[in-house]
């Protein structure tokens, strides 16, 4: 909330940052312009012209950094309530934008993803961290809109594969031969959240997720 300790303060700042721009803010000229009307000359008064069109050059300088101040405040204000919102999706299930998936011991992740139109054929091809492809999925026939495919975790040649983090990329192609558009996605329960970077990041058991890429949230 804008009241008046909050206005005096940004006052207060932007002066205090236009004086050590320019080693001089209103109140210091005024101070300058008593002095020099006690001290003139009487019979060479000064003009005040000169000192009316300095002073409003001064004051429009100190209104912009005045601004600059209140524009940096409300710049934080908005990151302080980001990091209150990314703390609130703790023990949430998220879906979000990514390609990353993470294999559990003996478990069978599911790999999600978006079609923008409906499919005749769709593929899922599974990279380990060294990005050495490890696993390739088919499917049949998806409709346009969010789609899955399970992975029971094992290797080509049938070998169960280390629990760790991996990758995917899907491909889509319609009834003619045609690709189509799939964005992949990660889904999981946010169990952590890093407050370290300029955007929060969630974790989803091992995945991390920067918050401007989530799409869509289900309560704990």
């Amino acid at each position: 909330m804008v009241n008046a300790t909050t206005t005096a303060t940004d006052a207060s700042s932007g002066a205090a940052a236009m004086k050590k721009a320019t080693g001089m803010n209103k109140d210091d000229f005024l101070k300058l312009f008593i002095a020099q009307m006690q001290n003139q000359d009487p019979l060479n008064p000064m003009d005040g012209t000169q000192f009316v069109s300095q002073l409003a050059q001064l004051t429009q300088v100190e209104q912009a950094y005045n601004t600059n101040s209140n524009l940096e405040n409300l710049i934080n204000a908005q990151g302080n309530s980001t990091s209150v919102a990314a703390v609130s999706f703790l023990g949430n299930t998220v879906t979000a934008k990514g390609s990353q998936v993470n294999l559990a011991d003996g478990g069978q992740p599911t790999l999600s993803f978006t079609l923008a139109s409906s499919a005749q054929k769709v593929s899922a091809e599974i990279r380990d961290a060294n990005g050495a492809l490890v696993r390739t999925l088919t499917g049949g026939k998806c409709q346009e809109g969010l789609n899955s495919l399970t992975w029971d975790g094992k290797s080509n040649t049938g070998q169960a594969l280390p629990a760790g983090a991996y990758t995917f990329a899907v491909k889509a192609t319609n009834a003619t031969g045609q690709e189509v558009t799939a964005t992949t996605l990660v889904q999981g329960k946010v169990d952590g959240v890093s407050l370290e970077g300029t955007v929060p990041v969630l974790s989803l058991g091992g995945i991390d997720v920067p918050l401007d890429d989530i799409i869509n949230v289900k309560g704990a």
